[in-house]
């Protein structure tokens, strides 16, 4: 196994590792005590579950609360967590507490995996992950236990856990609304809208920010370039959706309840999955706004999938460069990489290469208007996991699709590619260099 894993890439291993978790999951959820009705639920109904869940995307052909038993839903459960701190990771998480020692190679998969700056520290890095992702979850769980204990006792427990992880890990899961309502019932609960929010902010914004933050605290110039731009990049994304869904969306709500949808969609959109208004009330130029958000996604190195806000915030920084007729893309002082604004070109045509070809194949497959399938491929390829009510209904080369692009969309479409074409070369990093008196 260690020299199959010698001539791999760090992308392969990342591209691999996903599918076979996929793979594992579809056969554990085609046990019959995976169903609350005893009988196997189907390949395509376990594969599909497996393959959102592992990609912490949040679409679903069943409803997770009344057609997965509770064996079922620790899968699931297990999968999005897996796939929230990404396969690699977990894998280090395995070998530390195995007290194994992580070689040279498995550091640099670490550091491509969580879009770490350097090779130098990955492994501490990677304890403060996990570390963090334990404390944040456990902090979500607590606060959501009035929430859910108080309607539904005892089970709240286990619903509570279950919303907790599922929403830091940007998945979209839940288990409490009975026909695909997802949160809908809790729309004006502050509670549970705040605790939410939080964890889907928390999660999406990548543990390299999160790790700067905890670093240098209120030093803002401390931070590294990427953690100013994600930081400047989400507050826009957060505040301007939310005024926007405020002020013209959900009118029919009174005005506590509309404030509160609308901050709360303005942060799942991006890549969290979960709703608490009905979808299909939107306006045309909501749905068109929602497709936007869902294609940007969250922050590179995060729990959730999509272009990334770096992408466009490179992308804007690259074309004001372009209007100012500079040579250069500058932002906040510091010139940035020809290879990111390739890398950003190159991510954006293949996001809109998959999320346009896969809405009209599924178009054309099921007959249904091209606005509602685009909006479903912006949900699979960003891992969101919202839509417009057609996913259940979907025949299975239509499933097919949403498959491939939930997958491209979680382990990245570049790495992908890099995982196909690139040959393994040799890793970069030398030991440390000492200097020695001779003569």
């Amino acid at each position: 196994m260690k020299t199959i894993l010698k001539r791999l890439t760090g992308a392969q291993v990342i591209a691999l590792g996903f599918a076979g978790a996929i793979i594992a999951g579809t056969l554990l959820l085609l046990l019959p005590f995976a169903t609350k009705s005893g009988k196997c639920a189907g390949f395509m109904n376990a594969f599909f579950t497996a393959t959102s869940a592992m990609c912490v995307t949040g679409l679903v052909v069943q409803d997770t609360s009344t057609y997965w038993s509770v064996f079922g839903q620790v899968v699931i459960l297990l999968l999005i967590q897996i796939g929230g701190m990404g396969v690699v990771s977990f894998a280090a998480l395995i070998a530390m507490l195995a007290r194994r020692r992580i070689g040279l190679f498995e550091r640099s998969t670490l550091q491509e995996a969580i879009s770490a700056p350097s090779i130098g520290g990955i492994v501490r890095l990677t304890g403060f992950v996990l570390i963090f992702t334990a404390i944040m979850e456990g902090l979500g769980f607590v606060l959501l236990l009035p929430v859910f204990c108080k309607q539904f006792g005892a089970i709240g427990i286990w619903y509570s856990l279950f919303h907790s992880i599922s929403a830091f890990c940007n998945a979209g899961f839940d288990i409490v609304g009975k026909g695909y309502s997802s949160l809908t019932a809790y729309a004006a609960n502050p509670l549970l809208n705040i605790t939410i929010v939080i964890l889907i902010v928390v999660g999406g914004i990548g543990f390299t920010t999160v790790h700067d933050v905890f670093t240098h605290k209120f030093r803002l110039r401390s931070y590294s370039l990427q953690s100013k731009i994600i930081l400047i990049t989400n507050a826009f994304l957060l505040v301007i959706p939310a005024l926007y869904f405020g002020i013209f969306e959900f009118k029919g709500m009174p005005v506590s309840e509309r404030i509160w949808t609308a901050i709360f969609q303005s942060v799942t959109t991006r890549t969290a999955g979960f709703n608490t208004a009905d979808l299909t009330t939107l306006s045309d130029t909501g749905i068109a706004f929602m497709i936007f958000l869902m294609l940007v996604g969250g922050s590179p190195g995060s729990t959730a999938g999509g272009m990334k806000t770096t992408t466009l915030a490179v992308l804007v920084i690259t074309a004001i460069s372009v209007f100012r007729r500079k040579e250069d893309a500058n932002c906040l002082r510091r010139r940035l990489p020809e290879s990111a604004v390739k890398g950003a070109v190159a991510i954006l045509i293949l996001y809109l290469m998959l999320f346009f070809v896969g809405g009209m194949a599924i178009s054309g497959i099921e007959g249904l208007p091209l606005t509602v399938c685009l909006f479903e491929t912006a949900s699979a390829v960003g891992t969101v996991g919202l839509t417009l009510g057609i996913t259940p209904t979907l025949t299975a080369g239509s499933k097919v699709i949403l498959i491939i692009l939930m997958y491209l969309g979680r382990v990245g479409a570049l790495t992908l590619v890099f995982a196909a074409f690139t040959s393994r070369v040799k890793i970069s990093a030398k030991l440390p260099e000492e200097k020695l008196t001779v003569g």
